[in-house]
């Protein structure tokens, strides 16, 4: 059974409006041109609907009846909080996710673009890691809970699709950073949280202190980017299959290597510590883009030090409101 396609200008709904994914979708939208006309895009916060909650998602999806949904919702913090509380992340990740999915299901949504996460792939695999990999193994014990969530989205993807024909898809971006993101010292991504803790030490004149060795290599994507390539996905991107969006496996950078470009950025002269006695979690987590670089060979990532030049930029002229 194929699902109906929706005539006329699509009716555009973004879960995790207000985080950093969604400003950044917001942004190409608003300020890139990333509108067709006649289209209409709403971006929605845990402050209009809790998605746990599958009343208050069906009464959203009647409010604004989509034609077409990004799901960035989720439950998420640092490794430290999914290390503590692996099963509220999968208890309400899986809560959410259902919901939604179901509820475009009953509305008729043509498509949803859903986000995953790389770290949903197996611990223990060969690199660089692909699309084809994300159920081979268990994932790593320190977030195993926000993981399986995650994975799941592509077994309900694939299972609308069997069913009923319908187009969900999901996009695993690779450790994105960028402005309006959490920044929280405890429980924000290592990129924002070292953007804060650099921050902080330039002001109070403090030594700045890295969790872990510094040893662990990320691929790190700019929210912007990720923001143009996810509108992409929902426009032309026709498989069911999962696709990376991240920069190539020559852009990886280790975190010490990171915390010294943002010092640089921040021009933070004074000491930077690693805490040995802290995890480094997953050491290598390495993506191949070379799916997406099939379809666009020729797209273009802002550079990393420019990247985290404007981030640092961004956090300093708002860190008053900045979610810190």
């Amino acid at each position: 059974m194929a699902s109906e396609n929706n005539a006329g200008p699509m009716r555009v709904l973004v879960t995790g409006g207000s985080g950093m994914m969604g400003k950044a979708i917001e942004h190409v939208v608003l300020k890139e041109d990333g509108r067709l006309e006649g289209e209409e895009w709403f971006f929605i916060s845990s402050k209009e609907a809790n998605l746990v909650d599958l009343v208050q998602t069906r009464a959203v999806f009647e409010k604004y009846r989509p034609t077409h949904v990004i799901h960035l919702a989720a439950k998420v913090g640092g490794l430290y909080l999914h290390m503590r509380e692996n099963l509220h992340f999968l208890r309400d990740n899986l809560r959410i996710n259902d919901n939604v999915l179901q509820t475009a299901h009953e509305m008729g949504v043509t498509k949803v673009v859903s986000c995953l996460s790389s770290c949903i792939f197996p611990d223990k695999t060969t690199y660089p890691i692909d699309e084809t990999m994300v159920h081979n193994g268990p994932p790593h014990d320190s977030n195993f809970g926000y993981s399986h969530a995650k994975r799941m989205i592509d077994i309900q993807n694939r299972a609308y699709f069997a069913q009923y024909g319908h187009r969900y898809t999901s996009v695993i971006p690779a450790n994105v950073f960028g402005p309006h993101d959490n920044f929280s010292v405890e429980h924000a991504h290592v990129m924002s949280a070292l953007i804060n803790k650099t921050y902080l030490a330039k002001r109070d004149g403090t030594p700045m202190t890295v969790c872990g060795t510094g040893t662990p290599r990320r691929q790190f994507t700019y929210s912007l980017d990720l923001g143009r390539l996810i509108i992409w996905v929902l426009r032309e991107y026709n498989e069911i299959d999962p696709i990376i969006l991240s920069v190539g496996e020559k852009e990886e950078c280790s975190l010490r290597e990171a915390a010294e470009m943002i010092a640089e950025a921040q021009d933070f002269k004074g000491q930077i510590l690693f805490d040995t006695t802290l995890s480094d979690g997953q050491l290598k987590k390495t993506v191949t883009n070379a799916k997406l670089r099939s379809y666009l060979p020729d797209f273009t990532f802002t550079p990393l030090k420019e990247a985290l030049k404007m981030t640092c930029d961004w956090f300093a002229e708002n860190y008053d409101t900045a979610r810190t």
